[in-house]
């Protein structure tokens, strides 16, 4: 217990002064509810590191092991993430949040490269990926959450060859969502037996469409 603590403060300490300048400077905008944010007005000492269809996150170079989550202005979801990160706990495949203010989240940063970039990159994905993200859901469901919007581009798999899950905003959310069943089924049925021998990398244009038909399937069964 000490010794998570002083990985919090070591975490933590060097950077509340600094968040407050990011997140009062940057912008960021919703325009489509189901296209990731826009993002301009960047402190020069930030990057960005990617953004979702709530929020954006955002690096620091001196603290290379947080990232910083900002939500758009008028998207909700901020609180009920705390509250998801409270309820979950600590597991190794899951990040942790260290402070949380306003719209915004200092998290503990995972290290690796999203499935979806995987096959873009024309990573392989090994079997293990997929069995320890397996289990990480299980164990946020034994903890009374419920996986939600887990898809390729929310989870990664690291220098190590372990999975990780890396966004865990709509765990509270008990609507029906097929889409890591549906990736888990992908995986075995198509990648297993015909991708993962020699993987080649696929251009984005075909992995967006892909997305885009997988979109218009589930909304029409």
């Amino acid at each position: 217990m000490i010794s998570q603590q002083r990985d919090r403060d070591r975490f933590l300490l060097p950077s509340l002064y600094i968040v407050r300048e990011l997140a009062n400077t940057v912008k960021i905008k919703s325009i489509q509810p189901h296209n990731p944010v826009i993002v301009s007005h960047i402190p020069q000492s930030w990057q960005l590191l990617g953004t979702g269809n709530y929020a954006a996150v955002f690096i620091h170079a001196e603290y290379p092991d947080i990232v910083v989550k900002i939500y758009a202005s008028g998207r909700s979801g901020w609180a009920e993430e705390v509250a998801v990160y409270k309820q979950l706990g600590y597991h190794d495949s899951f990040s942790q949040c260290f402070q949380a203010a306003d719209n915004w989240l200092i998290l503990k940063r995972l290290h690796g490269v999203t499935l979806y970039d995987c096959l873009h990159q024309g990573i392989k994905i090994p079997r293990q990926v997929i069995q320890e993200i397996n289990s990480a859901l299980e164990y946020a469901k034994s903890r009374g959450l419920t996986p939600h919007d887990v898809h390729g581009r929310n989870v990664m798999m690291s220098a190590e060859g372990k999975g990780l899950v890396v966004d865990i905003s709509d765990f509270l959310d008990s609507s029906p969502c097929w889409a890591w069943k549906d990736l888990n089924k992908a995986y075995y049925w198509i990648y297993q037996p015909l991708l993962s021998w020699h993987p080649l990398p696929l251009p984005y244009s075909i992995l967006d469409g892909v997305r885009a038909i997988y979109r218009v399937y589930r909304k029409t069964i």
